[in-house]
C-alpha cells in the first residue's frame, strides 16, 4: 500500500512533503486553536487548506499522515499534554478525509470535482471528529454526566455543521489561489493535471452552487426545527435526560446555528456568483 504512496517520485520528496504538511497544518491550527465553537468546544480551523494544498499537489499519503500529525501536534501543544480526544477523534478524522481527498482527486482533477470532493470531504471528516470527540470528552467527564445520547448527537451534529460552515469558504476560495501559486512557481512539482485545470463558467456555477445549496439546506432545517412539529419532537427527545431549560436553551442554539451559518453561507454565494457573472461579462467583452 505504501508503495503506491512513493510511486513515481523519489521517498525524499514524499517524506519531506509529509513533514512540511505536518509542521504548517500544525502552526495554522495554533494560530486560531483559541477561537472555539460557539460552545467553547471545538476550534475555529481555516487552517484546513494547508492540507488540501498537500491532497491536490502530492497526494493522498502526505497530506493524510502530515493532517493526522499536524492536529495531534497542535492539540497537545495547546494542552500542554498528549490530547486524548484528538488522538481518538481529529487523527482519525483529518487522516481519512484528507486520504479521501487526494485520492478522489488524483489523476482525475478539474476545479469541479475539487469543489463535490471538497464538500462530501467536509461532511465526512467533520463528521467522523465530531461524533467521536463528543463520545471521548463525554466519557472523560468533561460534559455533564445527565446529558442523554439524543443530546450528544445533537451536540456533535451541531459540531459538525459549524466546522462544516466555516471550512468550507476557506477550503473552495484559499485552497485555488494557492494550488495557482504553487503551480506558476515551482509547476515542476505540481501533477500536469492539475497546471492545466483552468476555471470555466461550469466551474463557478459549482463554487456558487457549493455555497449557495448548504446554505439554504441550514436555513431550512432551522426554519423546520423552529416552525414544525420536528421542533417538539427534538425538544422530547433531549427533555428526556435533561431539565427543561437546558433542553431549550440546546434546541434553541440549533436553530441559532443553521439560521446563521446557512444566512452566512447562502451570503457568500450569491457574492461570488455575482462577482463572476461581472467578471465573465467583463473578460468577454475584452
Amino acid at each position: 500500500m505504501m508503495g503506491g504512496w512513493l510511486r513515481g517520485r523519489p521517498r525524499a520528496v514524499d517524506v519531506s512533503a509529509t513533514a512540511l504538511c505536518a509542521a504548517l497544518y500544525a502552526i495554522g491550527c495554533l494560530l486560531t486553536a483559541y477561537i472555539t465553537s460557539p460552545w467553547g468546544f471545538g476550534q475555529f480551523r481555516p487552517a484546513v487548506v494547508i492540507p488540501g494544498v498537500f491532497a491536490i499537489i502530492f497526494g493522498p499519503w502526505p497530506a493524510a499522515i502530515g493532517a493526522a500529525i499536524g492536529t495531534l501536534v497542535a492539540d497537545s501543544i495547546k494542552h500542554g499534554t498528549l490530547y486524548i480526544p484528538s488522538l481518538v477523534a481529529a487523527v482519525p478524522g483529518n487522516f481519512i478525509g484528507f486520504f479521501m481527498l487526494g485520492r478522489l482527486l488524483k489523476g482525475r482533477f478539474s476545479w469541479r470535482r475539487f469543489v463535490v470532493v471538497s464538500s462530501l470531504m467536509l461532511v465526512v471528516a467533520n463528521a467522523i471528529v465530531a461524533f467521536l470527540y463528543v463520545g471521548t470528552i463525554y466519557f472523560m467527564g468533561f460534559l455533564p454526566p445527565e446529558l442523554s445520547p439524543q443530546a450528544l448527537a445533537l451536540f456533535a451534529l451541531a459540531l459538525t455543521i459549524w466546522w462544516f460552515a466555516t471550512m468550507l469558504p476557506f477550503m473552495l476560495f484559499v485552497t485555488p489561489i494557492l494550488v495557482k501559486a504553487i503551480a506558476r512557481a515551482a509547476p515542476s512539482l505540481v501533477p500536469e493535471d492539475v497546471v492545466s485545470a483552468s476555471f470555466r463558467a461550469e466551474d463557478r456555477k459549482m463554487f456558487f452552487l457549493a455555497l449557495v445549496l448548504p446554505g439554504l439546506t441550514f436555513v431550512a432545517l432551522g426554519a423546520l426545527l423552529a416552525f414544525t412539529p420536528l421542533g417538539s419532537i427534538v425538544f422530547a427527545g433531549l427533555v428526556v435526560k435533561l431539565k427543561p431549560g437546558y433542553a431549550l436553551l440546546s434546541l434553541e442554539a440549533m436553530k441559532f446555528l443553521l439560521a446563521i451559518s446557512g444566512s452566512i453561507l447562502f451570503a457568500l454565494g450569491l457574492i461570488f456568483g455575482a462577482w463572476s457573472h461581472f467578471f465573465l461579462r467583463a473578460t468577454s467583452m475584452r
